[in-house]
């Protein structure tokens, strides 16, 4: 069974990192500064871990499928109509995003830092959005 005050705390986060990315990120900054430039990255990959947290327990706890990877999680949330499938190729490329932060494995380019920033945080609240409208309304049909 899906744990729902989980996943609402993991949903609020994300909004939580998405306002503050908003109100408080200075991406003027973040070639010169570097604390300016990890609390933008640190707080992108957050949001970005937050919604595969919840994406990895719902297909775990509502046995949706295996995924082979974590981009696989959102692919097998849309098929169950967790979220819309147009979601998809984003929150699988936020991934692949999340795991270069993460891992380091190329120096971050910060003009996809400052894009993700200016123009794909909706993306995340989309997806929060979509995943307390499917908690509210039971399984699908």
């Amino acid at each position: 069974m899906t744990d729902e005050p989980l996943i609402a705390k993991k949903l609020a986060f994300i909004e939580t990192c998405v306002h503050e990315l908003r109100t408080i990120a200075r991406l003027e900054l973040i070639d010169h500064d570097v604390r300016e430039e990890r609390f933008v990255e640190h707080t992108l990959q957050l949001a970005i871990q937050a919604a595969l947290d919840v994406a990895s327990h719902i297909v775990s706890d509502q046995r949706l499928g295996e995924p082979t990877t974590n981009q696989d999680l959102f692919q097998l949330l849309a098929r169950n109509r967790w979220i819309e499938p147009e979601q998809i190729a984003t929150l699988r490329a936020m991934t692949g995003f999340r795991n270069v932060l993460v891992h380091g494995y190329a120096d971050v380019d910060r003009a996809i830092v400052r894009d993700v920033v200016e123009h794909h945080l909706g993306d995340l609240l989309q997806f929060v959005v979509g995943i307390r409208a499917r908690l509210h309304s039971g399984p699908a049909t």
